[in-house]
């Protein structure tokens, strides 16, 4: 099952919204076939690893390993349940079973009704984990979101700037860290700013630095303040704006979605609510300090990323401060970034 778990992650970027998934065949406590879910909408990594195998006599005599519960329904493949049984493996072994409604224990059911021995629940938190995005999905109809940012050792993100005193951005986070930023902008499906950043910085929000696919650009213009020629209006990736009132059609770019909010209201939950309708299953948070804030204040995180620089600022606009479980911790030269997760069946009410 670790080797399941292995070759899920090679999926990581590629699968989503699916899961990571990884299956291995055993026959006589030897490896005879392993495969993966390689990209969305292609075969599943139950339909991989059988594949694999070059001897197929030899499946009624083995075991699949899997680290999640076979699907049982026809969705963009057919079901891997089915494959199983028609394959004659008499035993297979699930990590953990599928939270989809669609699934939800049909897929174990379907097998050990034909006979197949199924054991649910090795590495059950393990497998869960590697899959918290579509956990929380299901779990909760909700996006999984992600917090990010870099702050100095003293506290800091930037120094207090205003978008037409020409002053540049702080540059807290080295090479290495900025490419490693691009490289969670593949793992994720939206990329979320507020106005002051996009006005402030012009950021392009792109994974131009790492191999997959650009997020969805989201950003936060109640008054559509920003210009028609910044980068996040360009043509590398679709950009979501929140404003209060929507501008003309006329004009309007191909790849740009307006969606009007009431900003009286709890524009976070409405953020999301609607992010979801798009189909924005994974938020990647980056700024700035204040929309950042509003998320941690309100409890409305499952993991972030914090880069603590040994450069120190002494003023400047205020990191925000968040507490939860660290994950991990990673040293890099001149900072520590610091990957904390909070519980994934947490929902917002």
């Amino acid at each position: 099952m670790e080797r399941c778990l292995q070759l899920a992650r090679k999926g990581e970027g590629f699968t989503k919204p699916n899961p990571l998934v990884g299956a291995v065949v055993v026959h006589n406590n030897r490896i005879i076939g392993e495969g993966f879910h390689r990209q969305y909408g292609e075969a599943h990594a139950e339909v991989n690893a059988i594949a694999s195998v070059k001897n197929s006599a030899l499946l009624p005599e083995s075991t699949l390993y899997v680290s999640l519960e076979p699907c049982a329904h026809h969705g963009k493949t057919p079901p891997c349940a089915e494959l199983i049984i028609s394959r004659k493996i008499p035993r297979v072994v699930v990590a953990t079973s599928d939270p989809n409604p669609k699934v939800a224990g049909r897929g174990i059911a379907m097998m050990r009704e034909s006979g197949i021995e199924v054991t649910v629940g090795m590495l059950e938190e393990k497998a869960r984990d590697l899959n918290r995005i579509f956990f929380v999905n299901q779990l909760c109809n909700r996006p999984y979101l992600i917090l990010k940012w870099a702050q100095s050792s003293d506290g800091f993100m930037d120094q207090h700037r205003t978008p037409n005193d020409g002053r540049t951005p702080v540059i807290i986070s080295n090479t290495l860290t900025h490419t490693i930023v691009h490289k969670f902008r593949t793992q994720v499906q939206g990329i979320l700013v507020g106005t002051n950043t996009a006005l402030l910085d012009n950021p392009q929000l792109t994974a131009r630095k790492w191999f997959g696919d650009h997020p969805t650009r989201v950003v936060i213009d109640r008054e559509n303040k920003i210009p028609s020629d910044a980068f996040l209006f360009d043509e590398s990736a679709p950009t979501i704006v929140f404003t209060a009132s929507l501008p003309p059609e006329t004009g309007r770019k191909e790849h740009i979605k307006y969606i009007g909010i009431d900003f009286s209201g709890d524009t976070n939950r409405q953020i999301l609510e609607r992010l979801y309708d798009e189909k924005i299953y994974s938020l990647l948070i980056e700024g700035g300090a204040q929309l950042l804030a509003s998320f941690i204040e309100k409890e409305m995180w499952d993991e972030a990323y914090v880069e603590i620089s040994a450069k120190a600022l002494h003023s400047g606009v205020k990191a925000p401060v968040i507490q939860g479980d660290v994950a991990a911790s990673s040293t890099y030269p001149d900072s520590v970034q610091f990957h904390l997760k909070s519980k994934i069946t947490r929902n917002f009410h």
